[in-house]
């Protein structure tokens, strides 16, 4: 923790949190603005479902590349520069996604958007840490999901708004303005949060040494797991979102917003009930509620999906529960994996990040196109997801204590 933090950030923690949540929700705000619009851009610019498919892979791949370097460069030049950066070439890509006329255009700057908008969610976590002692950087990480919740619950119902009365390209342009007005508030309200005497050198062999002791170590990769790989099961629905909620359930683009709404609802349910569990209950204890959630909603939400075809009165309240567990338990366990690495906590995010990243876009590139089609197979889909993060966290249980 900075030892100078009292005096850094005078206002409330609420709007700190609010500040942080603006820059952690470019990511999915950028996904989920568009994704009404994709049988509209396909049609514009001659591209086929699974080539749209590939602008979710590129901005998730690209996202996790450059996570590896985003913490490890915020440690060494300080958080504000990095973010700063970061929300300015969000920005030009997403102007760039704007004027694009071809498939392949859109494909390169939706991967450099994915490759900017992680500044803002792996530096905000290290922004935390260094503020607040364990208890109440849990409360601020649970304040910090409630609001970044609300962007992705808007997100579809603006893209949907803008596609029907304008065209997708105002979708783009208005994300341009979104980069221009979170980098304005951040160049005028973010201090840094990075001590001088907390700073690492930038050496490239010395990174990458850190790297692979770090991605060596069997509780940071289970931990990273235990976070990442569950979101995914979630995550899958957001993806699949044109075909699951237009095919399968048979709604309008500008209906989409309610399964984002009851989604982003469970986020925020949950984030609100991990901050007032924060420093009452074991972590521990809280993780395993959560998974315990995840699990019984889960095994719910297949064997409704087998017996009965999905309408949209039902089918998206198991994805709105499961997000509820995911929320609950999700800040203890990334608070967990930074403070394996007190003098290192920007990379151990990137590290944690890019994990998780890679298997955002290995399920947008592979698994989703699989069975979106199917609302059983993506209910067992998301459920093997879970499983995964289960099992990890059972591991670092036993091996941990």
């Amino acid at each position: 923790m900075n030892p100078d933090a009292h005096t850094l950030w005078r206002a409330p923690r609420w709007a700190l949190a609010l500040l942080l949540a603006c820059l952690g929700m470019l990511g999915p705000f950028s996904i989920d603005t568009y994704l009404p619009a994709f049988s509209g851009i396909a049609r514009s610019i001659g591209a086929t479902p699974t080539e749209m498919q590939q602008t979710l892979s590129a901005y998730l791949f690209g996202f996790a590349v450059m996570n590896l370097f985003h913490g490890a460069l915020s440690d060494s030049v300080g958080r504000r520069p990095v973010v700063l950066w970061g929300v300015a070439v969000f920005t030009i890509a997403s102007a760039g996604c704007a004027l694009a006329q071809h498939i392949g255009t859109l494909v390169f700057w939706r991967a450099v958007q994915g490759m900017s908008a992680g500044a803002g969610i792996v530096v905000s976590r290290a922004v935390i840490r260094d503020m607040f002692p364990p208890a109440d950087a849990q409360r601020v990480m649970s304040q910090v999901t409630i609001y970044f919740g609300v962007a992705p619950a808007v997100a579809p119902m603006v893209g949907g708004f803008l596609f029907v009365h304008a065209d997708w390209h105002s979708i783009f342009w208005f994300l341009t303005a979104v980069g221009v007005l979170l980098w304005l508030a951040n160049w005028r309200l973010l201090p840094e949060t990075l001590h001088a005497t907390q700073r690492q050198p930038f050496n490239v062999p010395h990174l990458l040494r850190g790297y692979w002791q770090l991605g060596a170590n069997p509780r940071f990769l289970m931990l990273a797991l235990a976070s990442g790989i569950p979101f995914n099961g979630m995550f899958l629905y957001v993806l699949s979102a044109p075909v699951f909620l237009g095919d399968l359930l048979h709604l309008r683009p500008d209906q989409f917003f309610w399964f984002f709404c009851l989604s982003i609802g469970g986020i925020m349910a949950g984030s609100f009930l991990s901050g007032r569990l924060a420093g009452r209950i074991a972590p521990k204890r809280q993780i395993r509620h959560g998974f315990v959630v995840m699990t019984l909603v889960s095994l719910a939400n297949v064997a409704l999906n087998l017996l009965f075809p999905a309408a949209a009165w039902w089918a998206m309240l198991p994805v709105a529960i499961f997000a509820f567990g995911w929320a609950l338990m999700v800040p203890v366990v990334t608070l967990m994996v930074l403070d394996l690495v007190p003098d290192r906590r920007g990379m151990a995010s990137s590290l944690q990040a890019c994990v998780g990243s890679v298997a955002n876009g290995f399920v947008a590139g592979a698994i989703a196109p699989l069975v979106m089609h199917s609302a059983p197979a993506l209910a067992i889909a998301s459920l093997l997801m879970m499983g995964i993060g289960l099992v990890a966290w059972i591991w670092v249980k036993r091996h941990v204590g």
